[in-house]
């Protein structure tokens, strides 16, 4: 393993401890902590209705962010998208490979690869990666937005690198149903 430091701009405030990215403010957590209290709500939730919270939350999130980038650094249509994928390998949740996007027909395709879920939880034989979901359609209905677009995705798990068989997770990003 070859180590180095991290490639996202950290800065903390003296006065505070605020950490910021990219201008947003940040927490610094093990891996362990943020995982077994994930864990800990899915139990006393259901996967079902925490995924359903999770994707909401994630889906408001990820648009502010690739809003807010987009603004900063000057970036319009995929590069957001690849933007973001960049900045979520570098934050140690697993590394994220776009393996197709298209946003005349609002799809994509990301692989990830050494997802800190499955680091931490091991086979399960479940995906445990669905937190990410809302993500990926936020981002993808920015980008959209931004290029008046009035399409809108949903996107979903279809696989874990936590499920028997698989080493990678994937994931598709697709137009709502309710669209033409």
């Amino acid at each position: 393993m070859t180590k180095m430091a991290p490639e996202l701009p950290i800065e903390v405030d003296s006065e505070t401890g605020v950490w910021t990215s990219d201008a947003l403010p940040m927490l610094y957590v093990p891996r362990h902590f943020f995982i077994n209290n994930h864990v800990a709500v899915e139990k006393a939730l259901g996967a079902e209705t925490y995924a359903e919270i999770l994707y909401h939350a994630g889906y408001k999130s990820a648009w502010h962010w690739c809003e807010q980038e987009a603004e900063l650094h000057g970036l319009q249509g995929e590069a957001v998208f690849e933007h973001y994928m960049t900045r979520l390998s570098q934050r140690g949740w697993g590394r994220f490979i776009t393996e197709a996007i298209d946003l005349e027909s609002g799809t994509a395709r990301v692989r990830l690869e050494h997802s800190a879920f499955v680091y931490q939880l091991g086979k399960v034989d479940r995906k445990v990666e669905y937190m990410f979901t809302g993500w990926f359609a936020g981002a993808m209905d920015q980008i959209l937005a931004a290029r008046d677009s009035t399409l809108r995705t949903v996107a979903e798990q279809t696989q874990s690198g936590a499920e028997q068989g698989f080493d990678v997770g994937y994931f598709v990003v697709k137009p709502l149903a309710t669209q033409g």
